[in-house]
């Protein structure tokens, strides 16, 4: 308890440090000040909107041990309007296995200079699961005291267990930042840390304090993701730091080393010997040419082997078996294998069956496109695939990836570079992009509009390509009920909330090549608005819900789509008794002379003038445009809200009215 002589003292210690702008919270042992200028700052310095800003974030990256990498974290944060203190109100710090998150400690500074600390039994462990479905842990807490105008900061150690410090710093977040800075401490050993930088400027690495060297950027802006737009890595500020022990060998012969180095050992993982031969022979009797024999091992791989990363309940003694596999006849005898083992056993029978076949090594650019002029192996090449030579060129597959059909690979490592192993010389080649047909939505319905407006009928939609790739992973995991819960959900958004499902089957969900289907019976209370003796409604069912795809009016980054599509309705809907259609127009067609895209409406009406017969086709991406520049978005917003004009188009239907003629577009 103060006494009234050292509640003076404190009282006049206090003032004097306010006045000198030095540390308003006291407590604490070695927390940084927090000065009278951040509590009074109104408004962010980097982005004067902003809800929200870190004053400094700093994380130290301690190498030198060999008992693991340590990572100390320390970030303050002024909040400024009241969505900024709803987002900082509780924080999570996510992690992943083989790491410890340790010492979590957060503290408030009020506006007028209370300090409130965080209780360490408020810190809790969660686990989050992400988008992908991938699951990892958080540690979790609520910040005490947090009031608009607050300095909030948090610091905690992260541990990570056998990991050297070959990683990303990430520079830029969803927050401005004032000052984001770096220390790394390497390991000293034989090879020297290097970095890579990805759109830091002239930001670099300078020697520091007690064997640290420091990156420091300013001023940094918020990372404000955009719809599609490019991976992330490709638009911010960030570094790639690692280990080599040579920072100047040139990019092409660091290539040609791994392109060799990789080939002579592929060899075992390739090899044939009579067990192959067999299952080779044996796989492509009756194919008349390459591009069936292919197919045939192929199709051979994926359905006579069982790949293990796509069987669920895999038993322990046969994870351990795969683990001992060594050569692709060991994968055939057990008749079961990891992806890896199955890319190498389709390479193998393909040499088998006379072909040259080799690994190749390519990029994946849903996270970072593929650069050779930076040498670093574990950073550029993270897919790996079979090249197979077909006549004077390479063709690329990769059985490992059960749900990409025959003749595509993975939406990721298409319109990548790749490296086609080679003992001597540097082989480059692009794998091909998929053009707009193969990826495909097609939707069918034969439907009936009553009196009331209500709309029933029967409907089908069906995936091929990079969307039934997609739609397969997605429900991959997912019990059968699952799977409908989430298509349910989903046609209820692009119909109606109100749309009453039944009679739902769902196709090919675990098939490899087959298009990814669902069938149901839908009634949709009030689809036509009834105004007296008319009935407005969308011929288009399937678009009822729909919106453009951009509304923003301004864009920073580069509009990106991951691979071109297609879409295309076939729709009947039979009119109620005693109705007749009525401006009757149809859309236009929208076409450019390029093939880039095309949207193209038909309606047409049954003899009988009973039936509205509505057909749609659509394409996006022609030629491999999938990338524009920032400057086209006015454009590009233009055209998708083109399309999805002529998408919810509506119509009338009169009753005991004369027949309109329909006049359909080209």
């Amino acid at each position: 308890m103060l006494t009234p002589i050292r509640r003076s003292v404190f009282f006049v210690l206090f003032t004097l440090l306010v006045l000198c702008g030095h540390t308003i919270a006291l407590a604490g042992d070695d927390w940084r000040e927090v000065t009278t200028a951040e509590l009074q700052m109104k408004a962010a310095k980097v982005e004067p909107d902003a809800d929200a800003e870190a004053i400094f974030w700093e994380v130290r990256v301690d190498d030198s041990s060999t008992d693991g990498l340590g990572l100390k974290h320390y970030v303050r944060v002024k909040v400024f309007t009241d969505k900024g203190r709803e987002e900082y109100s509780k924080y999570d710090i996510t992690y992943g296995k083989g790491t410890k998150i340790k010492d979590v400690e957060a503290r408030v500074t009020k506006p007028d200079g209370t300090v409130v600390f965080l209780n360490k039994d408020d810190v809790f462990e969660r686990e989050i699961v992400k988008a992908s479905g991938v699951k990892i842990k958080a540690k979790t807490f609520a910040l005490p005291g947090l009031e608009t105008g607050s300095v909030v900061e948090y610091r905690y150690r992260e541990i990570e267990e056998n990991r050297s410090a070959n990683m990303p710093l990430i520079f830029q977040r969803d927050i401005p930042i004032e000052t984001v800075s770096y220390f790394v401490k390497p390991f000293a050993g034989e090879l020297g840390m290097r970095y890579e930088k990805f759109n830091v400027g002239e930001t670099k690495f300078e020697k520091d304090k007690g064997g640290f060297y420091r990156a420091t950027m300013t001023n940094v802006p918020a990372l404000h993701e955009e719809p599609y737009m490019m991976p992330v890595n490709e638009v911010r500020s960030w570094m790639y730091i690692y280990y080599s022990r040579d920072s100047s060998s040139n990019s092409q012969e660091y290539w040609k080393n791994i392109s060799r180095a990789v080939y002579e050992g592929s060899n075992a993982s390739l090899k044939v010997n009579d067990d192959v031969k067999d299952a080779a022979n044996e796989a492509i009797k009756g194919a008349a040419t390459e591009e069936e024999k292919l197919k045939k091992i192929f199709d051979y791989t994926k359905t006579q082997i069982k790949n293990i990363s796509y069987t669920p309940n895999v038993s322990d003694d046969d994870k351990k078996a795969v683990k001992n596999s060594k050569t692709p006849a060991d994968t055939l005898r057990l008749k079961m294998g990891s992806g890896g083992d199955i890319d190498s056993l389709f390479g193998a029978m393909a040499r088998a069956a006379g072909f040259d076949a080799r690994v190749a090594l390519s990029g994946n650019r849903s996270e970072l496109f593929f650069n050779p002029n930076i040498a670093n192996f574990s950073l550029m090449l993270n897919s790996s695939s079979i090249a197979v030579k077909v006549g004077n060129d390479w063709r690329f597959f990769s059985p490992a990836e059960y749900y990409v059909p025959f003749g595509m690979m993975n939406w990721s490592e298409e319109a990548q570079m790749a490296i086609v192993t080679d003992p001597k010389e540097l082989i480059w080649k692009m794998v091909p992009l998929s053009p707009p047909e193969k990826t495909m939505i097609k939707r069918t319905g034969k439907f009936k509009l009553l009196d009331d407006g209500t709309l029933e009928g029967d409907a089908r939609v069906e995936y091929t390509g990079h969307y039934a790739i997609r739609e397969k992973l997605n429900n991959f995991s997912d019990s059968g009920a699952q799977q409908e819960k989430t298509l349910r959900s989903l046609i209820k958004e692009n119909i109606l909330g109100t749309a009453e499902i039944q009679n739902f089957t769902i196709e090919n969900a675990t098939d490899p090549e087959k298009p990814f289907a669902y069938t149901f019976k839908v009634r949709v209370p009030n689809y036509a608005s009834k105004t007296g003796k008319r009935l407005f409604f969308q011929p288009n069912i399937f678009e009822r819900s729909s919106h453009p795809r951009f509304t923003s009016n301004t864009r920073k980054y580069e509009i990106y789509f991951d691979y071109p599509f297609s879409e295309n309705d076939d729709i009947s809907i039979d009119f109620p008794s005693g109705f007749s259609l009525e401006n009757a127009d149809a859309p236009g067609a929208i076409q450019d002379s390029k093939g880039i895209y095309s949207h193209v409406s038909y309606l047409g009406i049954t003899k009988d003038k009973k039936t509205l017969v509505y057909r749609r086709t659509f394409s996006f991406g022609g030629g491999g445009n999938i990338d524009f520049q920032a400057a086209s978005y006015p454009a590009i917003k233009g055209l998708f809200e083109a399309f999805n004009k002529a998408d919810v188009h509506q119509m009338t239907l009169h009753q005991d009215a004369v027949t309109a003629a329909v006049s359909p577009s080209n």
